[in-house]
């Protein structure tokens, strides 16, 4: 039987609180991963714009902007843009530089899962049992095969719980082990995890939380019954013995990392990096994928809560046209893996950025940055990088952002529609998480 439903938005809010501040980011063991995948064979790599030679015109509106920060007490120094339109090169301060990412780490996550797993990757994970079922009781241990998925939350683990019940489970005498990666609602522990996803199994057990997600359910959904008398228990090892149950797939990659860049969750993120293989194999993977020197995509985590992540501004453009490129086969833009200004909901609510604009935001207590695609009726797409630091200057440098953009925007003409290169395939709006029985 299977059971397929779209996502409700209402619990990943809570990934709002890991978002893009400063706080200690959760370690996550990195996982290894085979090479990336390659460009089709039909697709040549991109250009970026020569370094030399930037535009006039923007040049002289940079540096305004810049001389304004400078007599703030913002150091020239401390301050990286990148602008480019197709292979034309706009503006170009300290663009091979590396400065301080923040969020805009979650770029090179994006481009480093996509290249390795691909847009329609589902992490799968797996419920299996030890024992036999009689009368409505398992006589013997529920089995949590984790894979990795970063966004199994309330919802999923009530879908799981009530096709336990069609299974006729109601009642385990044994433990809930848990083996692998197995993240629920955003918690890396693993026997939290577990026993976050016990609860969710009997709703006797259920906290005012759990009661909230249930009513953002189709209405009718049931509420399981699964009362397990033993405990959550981690293991390094299936047993032989494993009967499968149950198969729960995540969103495809694609829409896993929308929700992550829009929410700017870092959980998320650092689940994803470390199913890549970790940080260093992220800054590798993205600055192969970008072909931009090494040296200017440096990583300590996939998320950005580390001022050590440092990336260069041209090197944050080449990975949006590496992901471009990549999403070209699938009939995808970066509109569907970043956020859309005036159409997407999530932490850029509140900045007033041009409308349609495809953007990422980054943040840290000394470090503001921008990125992403301004679409423009005069000189079409323009691919931009803002990024700001010296010290706690954050709302400061977020204004000045914005006030660039909008007057860009003005001289340039704003586009009233989304291009194409800038539009979100509205075929993948159905796509769910899948929650079935395995036999």
């Amino acid at each position: 039987m299977l059971k397929s439903r779209p996502f409700s938005l209402a619990l990943l809010i809570l990934g709002l609180t890991t978002g893009c501040t400063a706080e200690a980011s959760k370690s996550i063991a990195p996982q290894v991963i085979s090479s990336p995948a390659s460009l089709p064979s039909s697709q040549s790599p991109f250009v970026l714009a020569a370094t030399t030679s930037p535009d006039a015109a923007t040049s002289g509106t940079i540096q305004q902007y810049l001389k304004k920060l400078a007599s703030q007490g913002f150091s020239e120094k401390s301050q990286g843009v990148w602008m480019q339109s197709g292979t034309t090169l706009l503006v170009n301060h300290q663009g091979t530089t590396p400065l301080s990412a923040a969020s805009l780490t979650k770029v090179a996550t994006s481009l480093a899962a996509l290249q390795t797993f691909g847009v329609d990757h589902r992490f799968v994970t797996e419920i299996g049992s030890t024992g036999l079922i009689e009368n409505g009781v398992l006589k013997g241990d529920l089995i949590i095969q984790g894979g990795s998925d970063p966004l199994l939350v309330w919802e999923d683990a009530i879908a799981l719980g009530n096709l336990l019940n069609q299974l006729q489970i109601r009642q385990i005498t044994g433990n809930v082990i848990v083996v692998g990666r197995f993240y629920m609602n955003f918690e890396v522990d693993t026997q939290k995890s577990g026993a976050l996803l016990k609860q969710a199994f009997n709703a006797a057990t259920w906290t005012e939380e759990v009661k909230a997600q249930h009513l953002t359910l189709p209405p009718g959904t049931p509420r399981p019954q699964v009362a397990i008398a033993g405990s959550v228990k981690v293991a390094n090892t299936i047993p032989a013995n494993v009967k499968p149950l149950l198969r729960h797939q995540s969103l495809p990659l694609a829409e896993l990392l929308k929700k992550m860049n829009r929410y700017s969750n870092n959980v998320m993120a650092e689940i994803i990096a470390s199913t890549v293989g970790g940080a260093k194999v992220v800054s590798f993977k993205a600055a192969q994928a970008a072909n931009v020197p090494q040296s200017e995509v440096l990583l300590v985590n996939g998320s950005g809560l580390a001022a050590e992540n440092r990336i260069s501004p041209r090197a944050v453009c080449a990975m949006f046209l590496a992901i471009e490129r990549f999403l070209e086969p699938s009939k995808l833009t970066v509109a569907d893996i970043f956020t859309v200004v005036g159409q997407d909901t999530g932490i850029l609510d509140a900045r007033k950025i041009p409308t349609l604009a495809v953007t990422k935001s980054g943040s840290l207590d000394a470090v503001s940055a921008l990125a992403g695609a301004l679409p423009t009726t005069k000189k079409g797409v323009v691919w931009f990088v803002v990024m700001n630091g010296g010290s706690a200057n954050l709302e400061g440098f977020r204004s000045e952002q914005e006030s660039l953009l909008q007057r860009l925007s003005s001289q340039w003409g704003a586009a009233q529609t989304s291009p194409a290169e800038l539009s979100v395939n509205g075929e993948r709006s159905g796509k769910a998480t899948v929650s079935e029985r395995i036999n």
